[in-house]
Parts: structure tokens; C-alpha cells; sequence
């Protein structure tokens, strides 16, 4: 059992949902990364995504697109990033998801990539633009590596496809609440209920809802009815907006503490 399925069994044992973070990497810096990921363990977060900018991204939403940008300028690349992540496992040991697309990937090499991040301590990855039918020739290296390949399900999955998908799952299951980009528009609940539901009937996994959770009380809605609430758009819009401010950190962590209030009182 790894890293990210001994968190969700801790949580369900407690009662507890998880607070799934996502935060750009490289923005503002990579520096700056490394002192976010603990501060916003200490703040309550379970699991960090860690998203690997690139410059054509498709799920993505003008804030996240903004800040891949802003970490491209600033020399980020995925060797960077791996390495970062590398020096922080020796004090952390948070799940930590590799969010992106798969031109990075391949452009490393899928087979240098799947060991490198096995050695730095990725616990799963999530690569948005490989669909199940093209994943294999990525998982043939990440799955003997032991990294949890995440899918997505959507909207729009209809439950034939959704069991294909779910068959091949991983780690956790990721739902896309709304149909379109990341940040682009609120979850609506009974959707969101009801589609758990339909994916919980086909898989053991835990299901993760994001894209369109905000706000504490979009995350204290939505907690009650999936194992995990997964922030994004709204923290990288306050990471960019303290971008070059001495109290980034601390806003960050403030921001996590209160979406972690909201997840527990729900």
C-alpha cells in the first residue's frame, strides 16, 4: 500500500475526508514550491498535486494557464521539479500527485521519467491528455514503478466507458465536477451526488471531486458527498496574487486552514 491509499484508509478511519491541493509548480518559483508543500501540510492538506507546467495545456483554466506561463519563464522543467520534490521528501512524506500532459513526459522519456519519479517520491501521477485506450505505453514503465496512475471520470462519461475506465483505476478516482476547463464554473451538488454515487457502485476507489470548488463553503458542500475535495484555481489565484510578498506562505496556509475547517464541519 503506498503513500496515497495509506491517507485515505487513515482518513476513513477517522471519519474524515481528504483535502486534495493543487499548486503550480515553479510558481513564482521553485524555491517557493518547496516551502508551500509543507506549510500547507501543516495547514491540513492530505495530498498535494503538484501540476508541471506546459505551454499548450487543454483542461486548464486561465488562472492555471497564467501561472504555467509565469513557472515556464522562471525555468521550470519537469527534471527541475523532480528534483525539488526530491529534497523535500527528505522532511515530508505527504502524497504527492504529478499533474500534467504528456508531452513532458515523452519528451524525458516515459521509461527515464517512470524511475526518476519513483526515485524522487511521486506517489501518483495524472496525465490529463493520455486516455485509458493510449495509457499503455506510459503505465508499462509507472505501474512496475509502483505509481498510482489516477483516471478521470466527467460528466459526459457515460457508465459503459466510465466502467472501462474504472477497471484500470488506481490510487484514486478523480471526478471532474463540471464539464469544461479548470476554475471555469461552480460544481452543482445533486449532479455531483448523483455521479458519485454512479461511480461508487463500479469501483472500491476512493473518488476525489474538483475543478470548480472555490470557496469553503463550495468544499463543506461538496465533502459530505465524495472521499475528497480537491482545490486548485483558488489557491494558485492567491499564490499569484502574493507573488513576490513576504507573507505568501502564511496566506497560503490561511487559505488551506479554512478549506480544512469547511471539509471537517461538513
Amino acid at each position: 500500500m503506498g503513500r496515497i491509499e495509506e491517507r485515505f484508509a487513515a482518513l476513513k478511519t477517522e471519519g474524515k475526508k481528504a483535502f486534495v491541493a493543487y499548486l503550480t509548480a515553479g510558481d513564482p518559483d521553485l524555491e517557493t514550491t518547496a516551502k508551500l508543500i509543507p506549510a500547507l501540510e501543516n495547514a491540513g492538506v492530505d495530498i498535494v498535486e503538484i501540476g508541471v507546467p506546459f505551454s499548450d495545456p487543454t483542461a486548464d483554466g486561465p488562472v492555471i494557464q497564467a501561472a504555467s506561463q509565469r513557472a515556464l519563464k522562471g525555468g521550470a522543467t519537469l527534471a527541475k521539479i523532480l528534483a525539488t520534490i526530491a529534497a523535500l521528501r527528505r522532511t515530508s512524506a505527504i502524497p504527492i500527485v504529478l499533474f500534467g500532459y504528456y508531452n513532458p513526459i515523452l519528451s524525458y522519456g516515459p521509461e527515464r521519467f517512470a524511475a526518476a519519479a519513483a526515485t524522487a517520491g511521486i506517489d501518483g501521477i495524472l496525465v490529463v491528455d493520455l486516455p485509458p485506450e493510449e495509457a499503455r505505453e506510459l503505465r508499462r514503465y509507472t505501474d512496475p514503478a509502483g505509481l498510482a496512475f489516477i483516471t478521470l471520470v466527467a460528466p459526459t462519461t457515460d457508465s459503459k466507458r466510465a466502467r472501462r475506465i474504472l477497471r484500470q483505476a488506481t490510487g484514486f478516482v478523480y471526478y471532474i465536477s463540471v464539464t469544461g476547463v479548470t476554475g471555469a464554473a461552480a460544481p452543482h451538488t445533486e449532479d455531483v451526488r448523483s455521479d458519485v454515487k454512479r461511480i461508487r457502485s463500479m469501483t472500491a476507489f476512493p473518488v476525489a471531486v474538483g475543478f470548480g470548488i472555490s470557496t469553503p463553503g463550495q468544499a463543506a458542500a461538496i465533502a459530505p458527498l465524495a472521499d475528497g475535495v480537491v482545490v486548485g484555481s483558488a489557491l494558485v489565484r492567491l499564490i499569484g496574487e502574493k507573488a513576490g510578498s513576504p507573507d505568501l506562505i502564511q496566506a497560503a496556509a490561511s487559505f488551506a486552514r479554512e478549506i480544512r475547517r469547511a471539509i471537517d464541519g461538513a
